[in-house]
């Protein structure tokens, strides 16, 4: 039975990743700096495994002698880390916070772990944004264009990881997913808040008019498609894991208000384009197909039929959640 660490468990990918790796019946331990979130926006809470789960309140920049403990005691045979500052527009105001969780700690972290050697397999989870702005679709690099704080922080930590592989051999292995969506997501992200938005009758804010494309991933591909790399993943290389469907965000939130029996024109306000927004990015997703066996199970539509279902099931309780980025440093 795998030993699975999760760190950032509370996040959107974090806790849907851990309920998938129960499914698996691995022993799943989650780390997050803040106290465990209400059980609709964490869908483990449901697992018939639940069990097999322990979780831990351990902030990646103050606790890593803890952490370190608990990958020592509990033999701890994978990480993946979801632990980011990840908002990318908020990044310009306190980019210190950005630097500090996702380089100066993660280094620590990482140096902390170099020697550990019932480690066997490491999941660096970044981000496109490092990337920067790019043109049709691109394979895994290692070269780096970023636009904002956020991108920047994640492209230095994205290098540090590959220094470490190279001279200690650290098991690292690194995904990239296009943008992710599903049940349980913060109400703060494109599809949570349009569809939140539009069962609750209130404008939709749309940066820049929705110009820029990207491919929307359902999660729980994503988390399927991460466990599998924890298994059978090469260490050192990367793997993009993303549909090979680009939509715009305006026709996103149209297909959104057509689901939902209202005019797009009557729904949202045009805003100006926030700073240092990429225009696209088209993830080359072959190599994981290729050497995974990998597919999506859930195109766009039936994935937005899912969430907007969760959504009425579950609207009075996501009235208490937070609507907008709440910044923790």
């Amino acid at each position: 039975m795998k030993n699975i660490l999760v760190l950032g468990s509370n996040s959107f990918s974090g806790s849907n990743f851990i309920s998938v790796s129960l499914t698996k019946k691995a022993n799943v331990y989650g780390a997050s700096r803040s106290s465990e979130k209400s059980s609709v926006m964490l869908p483990y809470k449901n697992s018939k495994h639940l069990k097999n789960f322990l979780f831990y309140k351990y902030d990646v920049n103050k606790n890593l002698d803890e952490i370190i403990d608990l990958v020592n005691s509990e033999n701890i045979q994978y990480i993946v880390n979801f632990a980011a500052q990840s908002m990318v527009g908020q990044s310009w105001d306190k980019p210190e916070d950005w630097v500090q969780t996702n380089v100066l700690a993660i280094s620590k972290l990482v140096s902390a772990l170099k020697n550990n050697n019932t480690l066997k397999r490491y999941i660096h989870v970044t981000t496109p944004e490092s990337y920067g702005s790019t043109e049709g679709w691109i394979k895994e690099r290692n070269e780096y264009y970023p636009s904002t704080p956020y991108a920047v922080s994640r492209a230095a930590s994205d290098m540090l990881m590959e220094i470490y592989f190279k001279e200690y051999q650290f098991p690292v292995i690194f995904t990239r997913a296009a943008n992710v969506y599903g049940p349980a997501q913060q109400l703060y992200r494109i599809i949570p808040l349009t569809i939140f938005n539009l069962l609750t009758n209130v404008p939709i804010k749309l940066d820049g008019g929705g110009k820029s494309t990207r491919s929307f991933i359902f999660m729980d591909d994503v988390s399927e498609a991460t466990y599998r790399l924890l298994d059978q993943g090469k260490i050192g290389e990367t793997y993009h894991i993303s549909t090979t469907r680009i939509i715009s965000i305006y026709d996103l939130v149209e297909l959104i208000c057509n689901k939902l029996g209202t005019r797009i024109k009557d729904s949202v306000e045009i805003v100006e384009e926030r700073k240092g927004k990429d225009n696209t990015y088209q993830l080359d997703s072959q190599k994981l197909r290729n050497e995974l066996n990998w597919e999506e199970k859930f195109d766009l539509e039936k994935g937005l039929d899912i969430t907007i279902d969760w959504f009425k099931n579950n609207l009075e309780a996501l009235k208490k959640e937070p609507r907008k980025y709440i910044h923790q440093p």
